[in-house]
């Protein structure tokens, strides 16, 4: 599917700017809040999922990946050099998605820019009507397929948090230089879900909730009990209490490929059992797919966990079924 372009008009008059076809067409007056947050304040179990743009000028490749998601996801986040590699600009594809229908979570890394070039493109964003932002460090240009790139690390994502805030909050620059029009940013952080021991306290993730997070997507964790346990603590805490908080879960493939998540992928939970499991699969994948969606149901009955958040690294044909089946084993909403 191509996005529909405004008509191309040919300008015959001596003063365009007099012609009511010569201006761009008006976009639709911005909503007070996003869906997603709409979905989140309500109470309604969110589902989110995850795309990484395409290495492609076509915005038709970015679309054949976003559209099998669109009215399953309640959101989808665009990627920001994910591993430090290049794609499309993270902007620009979460553009074109909304501009398909699709509510997107923009992520903003900030490894590559400083805080000249964040606060142009959080400006960028609102203008854009991107209302969603999930504000990451980023991860070292070394990591990635140009290890030569130089990492910028201005400020972190919790000074990136902070920043973000005070242009919603108050309409201004760091410097204190107004900015006109309004942003409506609903906020967002990532988070490594652990088994919490006694006298464990979530002091990261209270830092980034008093920058301004309002929500959290996670690292992968399969394992319902840890989340649950990881949840109630976040509950306890009084800086964090108030994040709605979405599970990062997968549709795994293979045994192999959940071996090589827990082992590469920094702070992934996959119990054993659940490997195990794949092992004994006559279907690996399908039965990933059902663990997936088992998992979806246990954490959505577990309080204080909003949502899950799912990603599938080198897997993404399998998510769509994954939410739809999920959604029709959830209470209607």
């Amino acid at each position: 599917m191509r996005i529909s372009e405004p008509p191309h008009y040919l300008y015959k008059r001596r003063h365009p700017a007099r012609d009511p076809h010569s201006r761009m067409p008006t976009t639709p007056a911005p909503q007070t809040v996003s869906q997603l947050e709409q979905t989140l304040r309500a109470r309604r179990f969110a589902i989110t999922s995850e795309l990484n743009p395409p290495v492609s000028f076509d915005p038709d490749d970015l679309l054949r990946k976003a559209l099998p998601l669109k009215d399953l996801a309640d959101a989808v986040n665009v990627t920001d050099g994910a591993s430090a590699r290049v794609h499309m600009s993270a902007l620009a594809a979460a553009s074109l998605i909304a501009r398909a229908g699709i509510e997107p979570i923009l992520q903003l890394a900030c490894r590559d820019r400083n805080r000249i070039a964040l606060e142009a493109d959080l400006m960028g964003a609102a203008a854009l009507g991107v209302h969603n932002l999930l504000l990451l460090t980023g991860d070292d240009p070394t990591a990635g397929d140009q290890p030569d790139a130089k990492a910028v690390f201005d400020i972190d994502s919790t000074a990136l948090t902070t920043m973000a805030r005070v242009m919603r909050e108050k309409g201004e620059l760091p410097t204190g230089k107004a900015i006109a029009g309004k942003a409506r940013f609903f906020l967002g952080a990532a988070d490594l879900p652990v088994d919490p021991q006694p006298g464990w306290q979530p002091l990261k993730l209270a830092a980034k909730a008093s920058a301004g997070a309002q929500f959290v997507q996670t690292q992968f964790c399969m394992d319902a009990g840890v989340a649950a346990r990881y949840a109630q603590r976040l509950a306890e805490h009084a800086d964090t209490r108030a994040l709605h908080l979405l599970i990062g879960i997968a549709p795994l493939r293979s045994a192999k490929s959940a071996r090589w998540m827990k082992e590469h992928l920094f702070g992934t939970i996959i119990p054993d059992g659940l490997i195990e499991r794949l092992e004994r699969a006559a279907d690996p994948a399908t039965e990933g797919a059902r663990i997936c969606v088992e998992l979806i149901e246990a954490l959505a009955a577990s309080p204080g966990i909003a949502g899950v958040h799912v990603m599938a690294p080198a897997n993404e044909a399998a998510v769509p079924d994954v939410i739809a089946q999920a959604r029709e084993r959830l209470p209607k909403r």
